[in-house]
């Protein structure tokens, strides 16, 4: 027991110094360390340089400026948005090229095809009122002569169904007409690809096309049945395949024009030159096409009325060959000569050059109007450049 006791006691005595001596440590020297700001301060200017212009702008300024940016945005929308519709119109410009092309080379086949049919018809009916009239004087000749006259009459009857017809379809006419409606529509189609390839086009451009395309298919319409043009109207008037535009005419935007100086391209004497282009236009060339289309479309008038006319008479006097000579001529003069009226009005196409006049004359009055419209703006700066438009109206005089 004293040995145990002895061990315990040194035990705890060697126990309470190791405690004293961990709790007893030295307290070691405080070392001051200068940390150096520098890092952190560079680290705040080069954020405050990449973001300077936030931190320099005001909030008036950063209002403005944010404006700015969404009306660009806006106008590159509104353009690319004007790109598309004037894509969707050009496609469609195409397309009616095509078609007019088409309903053209179709119509022109009409006027062959109906012409010959007519006229062989026509032809083949005299043929047989005339040897009906040769063998009326034989024996048995009543007879033999009742099939000769009927199929005469129903020939005759035919060819002036058909000679009616092609009288107010006018074929020929009819031709011309989408001829020039495909040339039009060519043109237009250049305007807007010239138009896509210069500048971004806006929705006034937009617009333009648009009633552009409609005026055309007014001036020309595809079918026949309710909205064909009038054949013969009372007198000749000129194609109208445009539209008006009104111009904001200002006496305050006048700018005085003098002989030596030019302003956008736009000088005194220029100005005298077109509006001397404009009296010759107005007194010698419309003129002398409206003269020109109101006699062909007298001609036409007699001829469309002439054809069906004689091919009735001769369908008529047809069935009274055989009682007597004069009853004989009768059909075959008038069938003879309603071949010669076809052929002179339909393979001569006496409506396309009515047409022909028509076109000529819009065409004209168009170039009339485009100078008038041109002179009207008084602000010269909004004129097309009056060098480029002297060489254009040079080009389409010739």
């Amino acid at each position: 027991m004293a040995s145990t006791q002895i061990q315990t006691s040194s035990y705890s005595c060697s126990s309470s110094s190791r405690v004293n001596a961990a709790i007893h440590v030295p307290k070691l020297p405080k070392i001051s360390f200068s940390v150096s700001k520098t890092p952190a301060l560079k680290t705040k200017l080069v954020i405050k340089e990449l973001n300077g212009f936030t931190d320099t702008i005001t909030p008036i300024e950063k209002k403005v400026t944010t404006t700015s940016i969404y009306q660009d945005a806006l106008m590159e929308s509104t353009s690319s948005k004007a790109t598309i519709q004037l894509y969707a119109i050009l496609e469609a410009v195409a397309d009616r090229i095509e078609m007019h092309n088409n309903i053209g080379e179709q119509r022109d086949n009409w006027n062959t095809l109906l012409l010959n049919s007519t006229n062989m018809i026509t032809l083949t009916a005299t043929t047989m009122a005339g040897i009906a009239a040769s063998t009326s004087g034989g024996a048995g000749a009543a007879d033999s002569l009742l099939p000769l006259k009927l199929s005469s009459a129903l020939l005759f009857s035919a060819a002036t169904g058909l000679s009616l017809v092609m009288s107010k379809i006018q074929p020929s006419q009819l031709a011309e007409e989408q001829r020039n409606a495909t040339r039009l529509f060519k043109q237009l189609k250049t305007q807007i690809e010239t138009r896509l390839a210069l500048r971004n086009p806006t929705q006034e451009d937009v617009k333009d096309a648009m009633d552009k395309v409609l005026a055309l298919d007014k001036a020309y319409p595809l079918p026949l049945l309710g909205k064909m043009l009038e054949k013969f109207p009372s007198k000749y008037e000129p194609a109208v395949w445009w539209t008006s535009k009104k111009r904001n005419n200002k006496l305050s935007d006048r700018k005085v024009l003098q002989k030596s100086k030019k302003v956008n391209g736009w000088s005194e004497e220029l100005e005298m030159e077109m509006r001397e282009v404009i009296e010759v236009v107005k007194n010698k060339d419309f003129e002398d096409y409206e003269r020109l289309g109101n006699l062909v479309l007298k001609i036409n008038k007699i001829l469309a009325i002439s054809g069906p006319l004689l091919t009735g008479i001769a369908a008529v006097g047809s069935s009274f060959v055989g009682n007597g000579s004069w009853a004989a001529i009768v059909p075959v003069m008038a069938g003879a000569s309603a071949a010669a009226v076809n052929a002179f009005e339909h393979g001569g196409q006496v409506g396309m050059v009515f047409e022909m006049y028509r076109y000529c004359g819009g065409f004209f009055k168009l170039f009339e109007n485009s100078i008038e419209a041109t002179l009207e703006e008084k602000d010269l700066e909004k004129r097309e450049n009056g060098e480029l438009f002297q060489m254009m109206v040079a080009l389409q005089v010739r």
